[in-house]
Formats: C-alpha cells, structure tokens, sequence
C-alpha cells in the first residue's frame, strides 16, 4: 500500500516550511538536498591598493574608504588602457558586453565544479536557474549557458535578474521548490555576477563605495529531493550521508527603506549608477532578528541551536551590524569576514562561497542546523534553514 506525501505546511508564524510535521515515530525526507557546490572567478585579482593606482586615484577620501574597507583582494575586470597608461571609460553597451562575456565564462566554470563534486553530468540536469543583477540579457543567461556548454535544449528554466546580493536565497527557494515537486531529478542554481561591468568611474564618494567593495565571482548548487518511495524511514535511522535538506525560508521586506540600495540612471554617465544610503547597515541589523526568529520559531528551534552561520559578505559594517543584533560571534561569521576580506562583496554569490568553505573545514556532523541569511536591495532579508 502506498505512502500518501503530506503537503507543504506553514507555520504558525507564516513560513513557509518545505519539511511537512513528521509522523510519529518516523521523519520525513522530502525537502531538496545541496548535493554538491561549486565556485568561479573572473581571470584577475588585485589588492585594494593596486586597483588604486591602476585608476589612478589620488583623492585621500577615496582612497581610506577602499583602505578600511575589510578587503584585501578582489577579482575585478578593469577597463582597457590608453596610450598614456589611464583607463578608458566604458559605455553601458561595452559593460553590457563584458556582463554577457564574464558571466557566462564564470557561469559555466562554477557549473562544471559544481556537477564535478556532486558526481553529476551535464546531461543530469534537469533543471537551471540563473540569478544575476549586474546585466540585462534577453534571451537570459539561462538559455546561453544551455547553448554554450551543450546542456540538453528540454531543461527547465527560470532567470532571476535584479534582485541585488539577496537574490541567490530567493533563487534558492525557487529552485528547491522545482525540485520537491520533481523528485529525484537534479536542479541547478547559478549565480554570476560580473561587478566589474556595473562599475562608474568618477571622483564621487557615490561611487567611490560601490567600486571599493564589489568583486566578480559565479557560484553554483546542485540540489535533489529524494523520490517518493524514500520519503519515509525509521526515526532511529541517521541522515543519509551528503549535502543539508532546506528546510525552510523566511522573507522581510523593509519597506520604508526601498530606496537604500538601487540602480540609478546616471545622463552625465550615460549609464547606470548604483547607489548605496550609508545607513543600510543599521538598517539592515535592526531588522535581521525579526526574520531569523521567525524562520527558527517555525521549525521549534532557537538560535543557540544553530551550529553554522553563513551570512552575506555585504560589507565590514553590515557584516558587524548583523553580528551584533543576532548575538554571533566572530568565529560564527568567520566565512562570511573571509570570503569578503579575498573576495570582496560578490553580490548575490557570496553566501555560497562561504558554505564552500563551511565544507572545506569538515566541521559539519549530521544532525547540524545551519543558517543562511543574504540581504539586498528592497531593502530584503532572505534566510534558509538547513540541516545536515
């Protein structure tokens, strides 16, 4: 006789739950799996210094925001020189270009490492799903990268484009509800960001943020949901050995700050412009509690039983300023500081470069609940709980 799946359920605090309650004596297996992650970059990386002589930057105000910036290294594509050795300004069309040649290049490379360590091909793929905010594509990255890297033309796809750095966890929602709704095929989530080919140059302390702090990076995951003939087992028996189930999201939208991280178009530029308000770390701190509690109140947990952290590298301050509302300690968002001090703010990537290293420690026991938390423009924060 078969197993009837119970339905995805809500909690009493209104999240959305991918693992329904558990009948007694037995757990569910159900919700979507990482099995398997995979980074990428573009070709060059610079210190802060050095990308402040390669444009020649001399202002002393400029120069201590990239200073005390927490950052030591960054993957950045940078203009074209002159016959005199200065950089050459680059038009919205020629950044376009460099977005459609970087992402795709750092796209397909996380792709293969992510298939490479989950044990996967490319014909497995069943399902992609492409997560970028520093260019505009039409047909999207998704259907270049099938073309591209030879992915099989019937694989499902979805392009998420303009969210800013919390995209990657709404993408991840997106992408792991494919994947409970077709068990036991492969869904992959990307996320490229090419930086560089959002960057102005200019002598405003606008710009001279944004251009402190973003790097290039491409991140991929793979995820499974086991079939329906698996969903149940023994309560005695452990967790089958790999990648965390997603167990759950958890939104907020903070409204009254919708303007303090967005996209301008800049008619001295002739290109877009992002801008950054200075408050949205405080911002973003004082709002990180209300969603992180209600993700955990809605699978009965608190955050000391939370074993592993993986927030956004947003910037040294916000970075500070969810630690400190959260209570976490430094060793908690030790990743998070990490990926931000070699790689810069790799937009909506990021938290996938520090579960990367998460698993390079192999710290991980089965039975850890972990955290993932990204904030981005809207002003947004996306969490996820997982457990190994």
């Amino acid at each position: 006789m078969g197993v009837d799946i119970p339905m995805t359920a809500m909690s009493p605090a209104g999240t959305a739950l991918l693992d329904p309650p558990e009948p007694e004596g037995r757990k569910t297996a159900t919700a979507a799996r990482i099995v398997g992650v995979g980074t990428a970059n573009s070709g060059e990386s610079y210190s802060q210094r050095e990308l402040l002589d390669i444009f020649r930057i001399t202002d002393p105000r400029v120069r201590s925001v990239f200073l005390n910036s927490a950052i030591d290294r960054r993957f950045v594509t940078v203009p074209p020189q002159d016959a005199d050795g200065a950089r050459l300004p680059e038009a919205q069309g020629e950044l376009l270009a460099k977005h459609r040649r970087l992402a795709l290049s750092m796209g397909a490379d996380a792709v293969r490492a992510c298939l490479e360590r989950s044990g996967l091909e490319l014909a497995d793929i069943d399902y992609l799903c492409c997560t970028t905010t520093t260019g505009f594509l039409t047909p999207g990255l998704s259907a270049h990268l099938i073309r591209e890297m030879g992915i099989r033309p019937r694989t499902s796809r979805v392009d998420v484009v303009g969210m800013g750095c919390n995209a990657g966890l709404n993408a991840l929602n997106a992408t792991a509800g494919w994947a409970v709704a077709n068990p036991g095929k492969v869904a992959v989530l990307l996320c490229a960001e090419a930086c560089s080919a959002a960057y102005v140059i200019d002598g405003t302390m606008r710009t001279a943020v944004v251009n402190s702090l973003f790097g290039d990076g491409a991140a991929a995951v793979a995820l499974v949901a086991d079939p329906p003939d698996t969903a149940y087992a023994p309560a005695d028996v452990p967790p089958a050995p790999g990648g965390p189930r997603i167990l759950g999201f958890a939104s907020h939208l903070i409204t009254d700050a919708i303007d303090a991280m967005r996209y301008d178009w800049d008619d001295d530029q002739g290109k877009f412009s992002f801008y950054l308000d200075p408050h949205v770390p405080y911002v973003v701190g004082a709002n990180a509690e209300q969603v992180v509690d209600r993700l955990l109140s809605g699978a009965g947990l608190r955050r000391s039983d939370i074993g592993h952290w993986l927030v956004h590298s947003g910037g040294k301050k916000v970075i500070d300023a969810v630690r400190v509302n959260l209570g976490l300690t430094r060793h908690d968002v030790r990743h998070t500081t990490g990926v931000l001090r070699d790689y810069g703010n790799l937009s909506s990537g990021s938290f996938l470069f520090s579960y990367e290293r998460l698993l390079q420690e192999s710290v991980v026991r089965a039975g850890d609940y972990g955290v993932m938390m990204t904030m981005g423009p809207g002003s947004t924060i996306e969490t996820a709980l997982v457990q190994w």
